[in-house]
């Protein structure tokens, strides 16, 4: 779904857009890996994707300023 706002949005508010539909998203999966896996949707599945979901963005970054990742 993010990909699908880089088409509709204006090239103004495409950052923003994209970066607040990926945390929806992360959330949305959050919960559905919750029931998938028999847990309660609650509020620690949900935030446990939001969370961790940017912070392997921000490990994979950082290791592409020193080369480790392509």
């Amino acid at each position: 779904m993010p990909l699908l706002v880089t088409t509709v949005a204006p090239s103004s508010a495409v950052i923003p857009l994209i970066a607040g539909t990926s945390l929806v998203f992360l959330a949305l999966l959050g919960g559905l890996a919750a029931r998938a896996g028999g847990a309660g949707v609650d509020g620690r599945g949900l935030a446990g994707h939001v969370l961790w979901g940017p912070g392997d963005g921000l490990t994979a970054g950082v290791g592409s300023l020193f080369g480790k990742v392509s």
